[in-house]
């Protein structure tokens, strides 16, 4: 194992920081071996099997060329739940996780009406289904592949969360039930922003679950505040994640909606990553 180690470092050496190398390390001999972390410091010595070895080669020479290691195992890890991952969905973020989190310490009804507008692998619907067990929890994305995706790892948890197709921005296919909370982790990441990405992102993730244009950069918002406007029920909640550099204009954006007590947090980072805000009339 020590050598297969020194194999991992010295072949991702200088193309990624020596914390996220050990991270893979450890991600990679679960998924391989079957190793818990506390399994891989007791057998350090032992020796890996060759078809394992062979096994970890090609995870590696598939991490040299940028490639998600969640994309390559296929599997991703989200507020507790295991999520299959592939290039039709964004592997979940941990500020995603700080939103689930927000809404799930915010005392919402037990028996709540919970719907999440662009679900992508369903990991904020079936994190929410997962602590708010009575909650009446759907997601609707307007990709077929994130669907499938998404109902994958509804199976997969043995969680009760209903998908369905729609287009937000046309509103085609929504339904009209009122619901308590709606969610939304939506496209928000302006073109010219993609300067500053990794191809790691850039060249793997689904661009059009990452980029608006610089022209409207709150397109997707303003649909969903209006979708919201009408099917959130009286004190309903919107949560967002958002752009952190368009804290201000989403603000002013949720305000001309005529949403009440909007607030936006700082994700760990200390960046503007997330809105809430009260539907205060019909």
């Amino acid at each position: 194992m020590k050598a297969t180690i020194q194999f991992i470092n010295s072949e991702l050496h200088g193309l990624y920081p020596v914390s996220e190398i050990e991270g893979f390390t450890r991600i990679i001999f679960e998924a391989v071996c079957g190793w818990s972390f506390t399994e891989q410091v007791v057998k350090k010595h032992e020796k890996i099997q060759d078809v394992d070895f062979r096994k970890i080669q090609k995870i590696v020479s598939r991490l040299k060329r940028s490639e998600p290691v969640q994309y390559i195992l296929g599997e991703s890890e989200f507020y507790g739940l295991k999520l299959n991952v592939n290039p039709s969905v964004l592997i979940p973020r941990p500020e995603t996780e700080e939103l689930v989190d927000w809404m799930v310490h915010c005392n919402l009804p037990e028996n709540s009406r919970i719907l999440d507008i662009g679900t992508g692998s369903g990991c904020i619907a079936l994190a929410l289904k997962s602590v708010l067990k009575k909650a009446n929890v759907s997601g609707t994305d307007i990709s077929e592949g994130a669907l499938e995706t998404a109902s994958e790892n509804a199976v997969k948890n043995k969680l009760d969360v209903r998908f369905y197709q729609s287009d937000i921005l046309k509103q085609e296919n929504m339904n009209n039930e009122i619901y308590d909370v709606i969610v939304s982790n939506p496209p928000y990441i302006r073109e010219s922003e993609k300067l500053r990405m990794l191809p790691n992102v850039l060249e793997y993730e689904p661009a059009n679950a990452l980029f608006v244009s610089d022209n409207d950069p709150l397109v997707f918002y303003s649909s969903i505040a209006a979708f919201a406007k009408k099917h959130l029920t009286l004190n309903g909640k919107l949560y967002l994640e958002i752009n952190e550099n368009l804290g201000f204009e989403m603000k002013n954006m949720l305000f001309d909606f005529g949403f009440c007590n909007i607030e936006i947090r700082n994700d760990i980072n200390g960046k503007n990553r997330m809105v809430c805000c009260t539907k205060s009339f019909h």
